[in-house]
Protein backbone atom coordinates (compact mmCIF):
# COMPACT_ATOMS: atom_id res chain seq x y z
CA UNK A 1 0.00 0.00 0.00
CA UNK A 2 3.21 2.49 1.29
CA UNK A 3 4.74 1.86 -2.61
CA UNK A 4 1.42 2.92 -4.17
CA UNK A 5 1.07 5.76 -2.68
CA UNK A 6 5.35 6.40 -3.27
CA UNK A 7 4.75 6.41 -6.80
CA UNK A 8 2.52 9.08 -7.49
CA UNK A 9 4.56 11.15 -4.62
CA UNK A 10 7.78 10.66 -6.76
CA UNK A 11 6.15 11.04 -10.26
CA UNK A 12 5.21 14.44 -9.04
CA UNK A 13 8.75 15.25 -7.78
CA UNK A 14 10.52 14.51 -10.69
CA UNK A 15 8.35 16.11 -13.35
CA UNK A 16 9.10 19.44 -11.20
CA UNK A 17 12.62 19.44 -11.31
CA UNK A 18 14.20 22.71 -13.24
CA UNK A 19 16.34 20.93 -15.87
CA UNK A 20 17.31 21.02 -19.96
CA UNK A 21 14.76 19.86 -22.46
CA UNK A 22 15.25 18.38 -25.87
CA UNK A 23 14.84 20.59 -28.69
CA UNK A 24 12.69 19.29 -31.85
CA UNK A 25 15.18 21.12 -34.52
CA UNK A 26 12.78 21.65 -37.77
CA UNK A 27 9.74 21.56 -35.53
CA UNK A 28 9.52 24.03 -33.01
CA UNK A 29 9.52 27.96 -33.08
CA UNK A 30 11.69 30.62 -31.17
CA UNK A 31 10.01 31.96 -28.14
CA UNK A 32 11.73 35.25 -29.39
CA UNK A 33 11.16 35.92 -33.04
CA UNK A 34 9.28 32.70 -34.26
CA UNK A 35 11.70 31.79 -36.75
CA UNK A 36 11.55 27.51 -36.86
CA UNK A 37 15.07 26.49 -35.00
CA UNK A 38 17.17 24.33 -37.21
CA UNK A 39 20.78 25.78 -36.44
CA UNK A 40 21.92 23.13 -34.11
CA UNK A 41 25.00 24.94 -33.00
CA UNK A 42 23.40 28.36 -31.90
CA UNK A 43 20.01 27.11 -30.35
CA UNK A 44 19.60 28.54 -26.58
CA UNK A 45 16.79 27.38 -23.57
CA UNK A 46 15.62 29.89 -20.76
CA UNK A 47 13.76 27.67 -17.54
CA UNK A 48 11.83 29.79 -15.81
CA UNK A 49 12.04 28.71 -11.99
CA UNK A 50 8.76 26.62 -11.93
CA UNK A 51 10.23 24.19 -14.74
CA UNK A 52 8.77 25.70 -17.75
CA UNK A 53 11.49 25.74 -21.19
CA UNK A 54 11.15 28.38 -23.70
CA UNK A 55 13.58 27.61 -26.59
CA UNK A 56 15.37 29.87 -29.22
CA UNK A 57 16.93 29.80 -32.41
CA UNK A 58 19.92 31.66 -31.32
CA UNK A 59 21.84 33.39 -28.21
CA UNK A 60 20.57 36.78 -28.90
CA UNK A 61 17.08 35.86 -29.45
CA UNK A 62 17.40 34.71 -25.45
CA UNK A 63 19.04 37.78 -24.62
CA UNK A 64 16.24 39.92 -26.24
CA UNK A 65 13.38 38.00 -24.18
CA UNK A 66 15.30 38.37 -20.79
CA UNK A 67 14.69 41.95 -20.86
CA UNK A 68 11.21 41.14 -19.91
CA UNK A 69 11.95 38.34 -17.54
CA UNK A 70 12.64 38.93 -13.41
CA UNK A 71 15.57 38.09 -12.48
CA UNK A 72 14.09 36.05 -9.78
CA UNK A 73 11.81 33.96 -12.35
CA UNK A 74 14.72 32.59 -13.75
CA UNK A 75 15.79 28.92 -13.11
CA UNK A 76 18.39 28.29 -16.34
CA UNK A 77 19.85 29.93 -18.89
CA UNK A 78 21.66 27.52 -21.81
CA UNK A 79 23.05 28.53 -24.90
CA UNK A 80 24.76 25.37 -27.53
CA UNK A 81 28.49 24.86 -27.85
CA UNK A 82 29.10 25.76 -30.91
CA UNK A 83 31.97 22.94 -31.20
CA UNK A 84 29.45 20.26 -29.86
CA UNK A 85 25.92 20.65 -31.74
CA UNK A 86 22.30 20.23 -29.80
CA UNK A 87 25.05 20.19 -26.36
CA UNK A 88 23.09 22.80 -24.43
CA UNK A 89 25.61 24.64 -21.49
CA UNK A 90 25.03 26.85 -18.57
CA UNK A 91 25.09 30.29 -20.41
CA UNK A 92 26.00 32.36 -17.16
CA UNK A 93 29.41 30.46 -16.89
CA UNK A 94 30.00 30.03 -20.90
CA UNK A 95 32.66 32.19 -23.36
CA UNK A 96 31.08 34.24 -26.01
CA UNK A 97 31.99 34.48 -29.37
CA UNK A 98 31.33 37.46 -31.54
CA UNK A 99 32.75 37.18 -35.52
CA UNK A 100 31.98 37.39 -38.79
CA UNK A 101 33.76 34.02 -39.91
CA UNK A 102 31.33 32.22 -37.72
CA UNK A 103 27.65 33.28 -38.69
CA UNK A 104 24.83 32.71 -36.37
CA UNK A 105 21.06 32.46 -37.29
CA UNK A 106 19.84 36.12 -36.16
CA UNK A 107 23.28 37.91 -37.70
CA UNK A 108 24.60 38.99 -34.26
CA UNK A 109 27.55 36.38 -35.09
CA UNK A 110 27.23 34.99 -31.75
CA UNK A 111 28.39 31.85 -30.74
CA UNK A 112 29.23 30.02 -27.04
CA UNK A 113 31.57 27.55 -26.15
CA UNK A 114 31.87 26.53 -22.29
CA UNK A 115 35.59 27.79 -21.28
CA UNK A 116 37.60 30.85 -22.82
CA UNK A 117 39.90 29.07 -23.87
CA UNK A 118 37.78 27.18 -25.97
CA UNK A 119 37.06 30.13 -27.37
CA UNK A 120 40.11 31.61 -28.27
CA UNK A 121 41.10 28.38 -29.69
CA UNK A 122 38.13 29.07 -31.99
CA UNK A 123 38.99 32.27 -32.86
CA UNK A 124 42.58 31.04 -34.36
CA UNK A 125 43.23 32.66 -37.47
CA UNK A 126 40.08 34.12 -37.14
CA UNK A 127 38.95 37.87 -36.20
CA UNK A 128 36.63 38.14 -33.38
CA UNK A 129 35.70 39.42 -29.72
CA UNK A 130 35.60 36.90 -26.99
CA UNK A 131 32.78 37.76 -24.18
CA UNK A 132 32.01 36.28 -20.59
CA UNK A 133 27.92 36.40 -20.11
CA UNK A 134 27.80 39.85 -18.33
CA UNK A 135 30.20 41.61 -20.64
CA UNK A 136 28.13 40.01 -23.68
CA UNK A 137 24.97 41.46 -22.11
CA UNK A 138 26.45 44.46 -21.35
CA UNK A 139 28.01 44.56 -24.89
CA UNK A 140 24.28 43.89 -26.38
CA UNK A 141 22.37 46.16 -24.94
CA UNK A 142 24.71 49.96 -25.99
Amino acid sequence: MRIILLIPILALMLSCQVGPQKIAYGEQACHFCRMTIVDRQHAAQFINDKGKTYNFDAAECLINYLKGVDEEDIGMLLVTDYSRPETLIDATNASFIISKAIPSPMGANLSAVPAKNDAVMLLQNKEGTVYNWNELIEHLNN
